[in-house]
């Protein structure tokens, strides 16, 4: 059985990193809490801009992301910190979070008579749950416990040839241990739908898949824009990838070949055992904010242009197919892959080479990302503002 390292959590969850979350329900409280995690290094705050002006689906997938990202397994504790006239609940919010049995503790900046009372007490009860959780037993997990989301960005050609590819024959290793693996980028599949259909356990989940491709179809051509046969993204054109068909061939082959148990939407838990697809953007910080919502403990990244980000609290491993590139930007690459292209090495060896990096990442070790600091996090809108 392959050991990880990680915390159990009172609900029976494993995190594999141990964050106390600062989270503010609103853009408006975004420089009360950065102020606040100034003061407590140990901290990992989320500034975003929304929690206002918010409606309908929009208003609730912020709803849902911020109460995902608070229950995530990576997460310890987390202080709450809202306005007081948005539109979240902040003491629902509070409270679905809390079901978790995780430490969670909510204050509101205008009952506390402004920012600086507020950055006061905040830093004060931040500190207490950064004790609270460091207490908690740093134990050995099975790797069957962790799930990995499996994400691209920034891709070449070497993307589908290589680190792609490679990064499927991790995933299946993962799966046959009993983890799981979460695949997104709804825009991303495109022209390759059917491929992975194929895969799909019943007609439930071919539906599913197909029903989430049509949607976003849908949406973009009211928007006046024609996705098949095209390619939107400059940077993988000048990749190398002529379409978007083309790059969906490369995306589909990071889940490796088990069957596809389902498709959840964005930043909704993950049901069970195996490969699942969630429908989400393709744009990267938006698509790792979802699957981190969505309770995954770390994921896996494959680039040929070069893509940094990260995220607050779940590990990226960055993998590059691209010798030039992965060696241009070393320190934000963690795996380059690029022997395989060479014949030095074949997608086995580096899938193996990938798991074992995933293993060390899962029991502690910091990733490139993790250790620049890079922090990225975006709630994907649905509708306008009002």
């Amino acid at each position: 059985m392959t050991m990880i390292k990680g915390y159990r959590r009172p609900d029976g969850k494993v995190g594999i990193r141990n964050h106390l979350l600062l989270l503010p329900t609103v853009v408006c409280a975004n420089q009360v809490v950065n102020r606040i995690q100034q003061q407590v290094p140990g901290s990992v705050a989320i500034p975003h801009q929304h929690g206002c002006s918010q409606v309908g689906d929009d208003k609730e997938r912020t709803h849902k992301v911020l109460v995902g990202m608070g229950k995530n397994p990576n997460v310890g504790a987390v202080l709450v910190v809202s306005l007081g006239c948005e539109v979240m609940n902040a003491e629902q919010i509070r409270d679905e979070i809390a079901e978790t049995g995780k430490p969670v503790i909510w204050i509101d900046i205008q009952d506390e008579g402004g920012s600086v009372n507020t950055i006061k007490k905040g830093t004060e009860i931040a500190k207490e749950l950064e004790q609270k959780i460091a207490s908690i037993p740093y134990e050995n997990i099975s790797l069957s416990e962790l799930i990995v989301g499996v994400k691209c960005g920034g891709s070449d050609a070497t993307s589908g040839l290589c680190s792609n590819p490679a990064l499927g024959r991790t995933s299946d290793m993962i799966i046959d241990k009993g983890g799981s693996i979460v695949m997104g980028e709804t825009t991303e599949i495109i022209g390759a739908e059917h491929i992975l259909a194929e895969k799909a356990v019943n007609e439930e989940v071919t539906k599913k898949l197909y029903d989430s491709i049509a949607k976003f179809e849908a949406e973009i051509e009211r928007m006046g824009v024609d996705m098949r046969g095209g390619n939107p993204s400059p940077g993988n054109i000048e990749g190398g990838l002529s379409s978007i068909e083309e790059k969906s061939l490369g995306c589909i082959s990071k889940a490796g070949t088990a069957p596809l148990q389902g498709v959840v939407d964005f930043a909704s838990e993950i049901p069970g055992k195996g490969f699942y697809f969630m429908d989400s953007p393709g744009n990267d910080i938006e698509c790792v904010t979802g699957m981190a919502a969505a309770g995954i403990q770390l994921v896996c990244f494959t680039t040929g242009r070069g893509t940094p980000t990260g995220n607050p609290i779940v590990p990226v491993i960055k993998i590059s197919g691209n010798e030039v590139m992965a060696k241009r930007m070393a320190d934000n690459i963690d795996v380059d892959t690029s022997p395989v292209l060479q014949g030095k090495e074949s997608l086995q060896q580096a899938g193996e080479r990938l798991f074992k990096e995933i293993v060390s990442v899962a029991s502690g070790e910091l990733t490139k990302a993790e250790i620049l600091g890079h922090q990225e996090f975006s709630i994907s809108r649905i509708g306008i503002s009002l």
